[in-house]
C-alpha cells in the first residue's frame, strides 16, 4: 500500500508528509489545530491531515502561539 492510499497515518508518517518533526506534529495535535485519535498511539485520518491543510492554507503556523496569514493586507 503507497502512502497516499492509506486512511490513517502516524505522528512519525505525517511529520515525513509535511518535511517537519514529529514534536511539532504533537506539538499541533496536544494545541489542538490537528485532531488525532489514539490507537495504541496516536494516528491522523487522512481526511482530518487535508482539512488541517486546507484550512492553514496561506498561515505561518512557525508560532502556534501567534499564528498569522503569509501576506498581510
Amino acid at each position: 500500500m503507497k502512502m497516499n492510499d492509506k486512511l490513517i497515518y502516524t505522528v512519525q508518517e505525517v511529520a515525513k508528509l509535511l518535511h517537519s518533526s514529529p514534536n511539532y506534529i504533537y506539538q499541533l495535535i496536544y494545541r489542538g489545530y490537528l485532531p488525532a485519535i489514539r490507537l495504541g498511539s496516536l494516528k491522523i485520518r487522512k481526511e482530518t491531515l487535508e482539512k488541517f491543510l486546507l484550512v492553514n492554507e496561506g498561515n505561518d503556523l512557525r508560532d502556534l502561539d501567534n499564528i498569522k496569514k503569509l501576506i498581510e493586507d
